[in-house]
């Protein structure tokens, strides 16, 4: 006798897989990182990451526009530093009228309402790479919080709704958050990347900021004594919890599709939105694999976002996103 239940009725078509599908993206679960390069008229495809590009300012009013007009409300920006702005202790951060500080004021005067979140790390910055001041080959912690600390505050003088961390370095969410209170920026959030791995996924993003590690004799040539062992499971919610206590409005796990354990256990531990960052390493892997025609891009793309969501991923920051969301327009 066949069974009374048959859960193939609930997939019997398209219409009802959707009526009763338990994952749904919309254009509000996205942050779009930018980038932001010095100059005139630049819109400069990066070469590992077919597609996406960095943009001077003024081509940037026009990327801000499509995307509010596309339905995606929230940003994050980044910049690439010219290397003679470069210098051990992230000098440039501080200039008020940096091009991190102008890049904000541009996206607000050109779009008032969309949600400005801003990188707060010292490697773009760095004449190392690195998101710390370096001294006798150590990443300096509480000196290089203090500039973090001096950083968001520009960022939020600025016009940032957001400031966002991505830094590593222990203490850095409290004294951001102490920093943000003591001059008046009472409203302005703290999205912490809480949960960074140490990992091999980053090499499109630095090449689209030039911020890799140099390699010289005395300095670091990795990011492991700071970002996370990916082996590491407890420590992330360890991490997760303490920037909570120290203030952190979101907090985030990076990357993403190898860490959606991560996402789910973290997910399940806090009650604050919990953000994930699929990377550049993600975005160029398939990329790279749809121009061979090994696989079909926009099936793939849209399981993998999925994907992120059902693990539990309030927020997605994607170089997808105007993929994904021209999709769902259609």
């Amino acid at each position: 006798m066949y069974p009374l239940k048959r859960n193939r009725r609930l997939r019997t078509s398209e219409a009802i897989r959707y009526l009763v599908r338990e994952t749904i993206i919309t254009p509000n679960d996205f942050l779009v990182p930018l980038f932001v390069v010095e100059g005139k008229g630049i819109k400069d495809e990066i070469p590992s990451m077919p597609n996406y590009f960095r943009y001077s300012l003024d081509l940037l009013e026009g990327e801000v526009k499509e995307l509010w007009k596309l339905g995606l409300k929230s940003v994050l920006l980044f910049v690439k530093v010219p290397d003679n702005l470069k210098d051990n202790k992230g000098s440039e951060a501080l200039n008020p009228n940096g091009l991190m500080q102008r890049a904000i004021k541009t996206v607000k005067n050109i779009c008032p309402e969309m949600v400005v979140m801003t990188d707060v790390a010292l490697d773009p910055y760095s004449a190392y790479g690195h998101d710390g001041i370096i001294e006798n080959g150590q990443v300096l912690n509480d000196e290089t919080v203090d500039v973090l600390s001096e950083m968001s505050v520009s960022h939020a003088q600025a016009g940032a709704n957001f400031v966002a961390p991505s830094d590593m370095m222990d203490g850095r969410i409290l004294s951001i958050r102490e920093a943000l209170e003591d001059e008046g920026f009472i409203n302005t959030g703290i999205m912490s990347y809480s949960a960074k791995y140490a990992s091999a996924f980053y090499g499109p993003f630095r090449d689209a900021l030039d911020s890799a590690p140099v390699d010289l004799i005395d300095i670091p040539k990795d990011k492991k004594t700071y970002q996370m062992d990916y082996a590491n499971r407890f420590e992330a919610i360890r991490e997760t919890e303490m920037d909570i206590d120290e203030g952190a409005d979101i907090i985030m796990v990076k990357p993403g599709l190898c860490y959606l354990d991560i996402v789910r256990e973290i997910k399940n531990e806090v009650d604050v939105p919990v953000a994930v960052y699929q990377v550049s390493g993600e975005y160029a892997m398939l990329k790279a694999a749809a121009e061979k025609g090994w696989l079909e891009h926009d099936a793939v793309m849209m399981e993998q976002i999925t994907a992120i969501k059902r693990a539990g991923a309030d927020i997605i920051a994607s170089y997808f996103a105007k993929d994904v969301v021209k999709i769902l327009n259609t």
